[in-house]
């Protein structure tokens, strides 16, 4: 989904710049605040961000679309910190990429955070609030997970359609879904898995160490 350097034109490009900036800007107060508050938050945002980056490096090219396919990494951050914080995250993590692994674009920095970072999670963040008292842990870590990925990519056919609509918007944001359908269905699927056994090691590790405390 990391859409390349200089794909957009300038006025999409930082439209999409427009968009992300103050999630990303609240998602850094929100992070700061979080390890004030609890230090121990620090090594849990390090691990959500090292997700993140780890997932969203395993790209899939897709040059018809001038972007990438791969998986997001975003439910954890999700679950855990909510979308502002991982649209903080997920900047540091695209910008990294983009300066190291010449994966995506200084230009296209605003709408890939957008997509990734920012509504791709606020969607999964809207599955999570209503399944988290109805299943258990990694069945709503695989659901959420699944679905933020699925977002993002719609996010992104949308936002290359509006780029480039061709002879109609909706037909071409359709066309491009389908193309990242083939690869990214399956991907989600297996993010997904990935997120929830990470997700269940945290929380058995978690308390764990909670109940040494206490009995200490």
């Amino acid at each position: 989904m990391h859409i390349m350097e200089g794909f957009l034109p300038p006025a999409w490009a930082g439209l999409w710049f427009l968009i992300s900036l103050p999630a990303i800007a609240y998602g850094a107060v929100k992070s700061k605040k979080l390890v004030e508050n609890n230090p121990r938050n620090r090594a849990l945002l390090a691990v959500a961000g090292g997700f993140i980056f780890v997932l969203s490096s395993l790209k899939i090219p897709s040059p018809v679309t001038g972007s990438t396919s791969h998986p997001t990494g975003t439910g954890i951050a999700t679950i855990l910190f909510g979308p502002a914080v991982t649209a903080f995250l997920s900047s540091i993590v695209l910008l990294y990429q983009t300066l190291l692994l010449a994966h995506g674009g200084l230009t296209t920095l605003g709408a890939n955070t957008a997509s990734m970072g920012f509504i791709g999670p606020l969607a999964g963040w809207g599955v999570y609030r209503i399944l988290k008292d109805r299943l258990s842990l990694k069945a709503t870590v695989f659901i959420v997970a699944v679905v933020a990925d699925w977002f993002t990519y719609v996010i992104t056919s949308v936002q290359i359609a509006l780029a480039f609509p061709g002879e109609s918007f909706v037909k071409s944001a359709l066309t491009f879904m389908g193309i990242f359908a083939l690869t990214q269905i399956p991907v989600a699927v297996v993010e997904g898995i990935f997120a929830a056994l990470l997700m269940g090691y945290i929380a058995n590790l978690w308390e764990d160490r909670v109940s040494q405390e206490v009995t200490a």
